[in-house]
């Protein structure tokens, strides 16, 4: 197939049938209408309806998180007062990790 040639052909026919000047009845009505319904919008809308959206994301990170925990694996919570002893006096202790040791 000769594209040029098609081209040609197809410019032609679109030279022969220009489209019409006439615009739909009432179509600048219409349009200006639309614009008309459109507010303009309101800044402190926009934020509050970002902060709520945030807001119900952390509520239910903060509620899946609960569920986490509560029906999660046991993991040794009995020890966690005696880890956080030996944890934050294991510098003082020299590394002993005893936390009844004297520290001089």
């Amino acid at each position: 197939m000769d594209l040029p040639k098609l081209q040609k052909k197809l410019l032609a026919a679109a030279r022969a049938h220009p489209p019409g000047a006439q615009v739909p009845y009432a179509f600048e009505k219409r349009i200006m209408a639309r614009l008309a319904d459109c507010l303009p919008s309101d800044p402190w809308r926009v934020w509050a309806r970002g902060l709520t959206r945030a807001a119900a994301f952390c509520v239910g990170l903060s509620l899946f998180l609960s569920c986490v925990v509560v029906v999660g694996p046991d993991s040794g919570g009995d020890n966690l007062a005696q880890d956080l002893d030996q944890a934050l006096f294991a510098a003082v202790d020299g590394g002993t990790g005893d936390p009844n040791s004297e520290i001089w």
